[in-house]
């Protein structure tokens, strides 16, 4: 069963960072670009940026600069570091793979509360 976890989140003051970190299992993803959404309370679920399986990447405007996504294939594992991060950014952070036959999973999330 293919599976992907998301660990790293928690409470930053603004202007901190924080990095999150998804784990994949169950398959290889090395075929898949994979990337990380978010979602605020009450608003719909936003790419954040993604990284294609050679290592293009792609930014949410308002996050280019401030965000690095990266991945490593041996390891099944992809990140997302933040940094100078303000409220704005709160949010639940997920993680997708997505194959571009149109096979797609999701991890459940993790919260990142950016507050003083």
């Amino acid at each position: 069963q293919a599976q992907l976890v998301e660990s790293g989140g928690g409470l930053v003051q603004p202007g901190g960072s924080l990095r999150l970190s998804c784990a994949a299992s169950g398959r290889s993803f090395i075929n898949y670009a994979m990337g990380w959404y978010r979602q605020a309370p009450g608003k719909q679920r936003d790419l954040v940026a993604t990284i294609t399986s050679d290592g293009s990447t792609n930014y949410l405007p308002s996050v280019t600069d401030r965000f690095t996504i990266s991945r490593d294939n041996a390891k099944n594992t992809v990140w997302l570091q933040m940094n100078n991060l303000s409220p704005e950014d709160t949010a639940v952070y997920y993680c997708n793979a997505k194959h571009p036959l149109g096979v797609d999973y999701w991890g459940k999330g993790t919260l990142v509360t950016v507050s003083s």
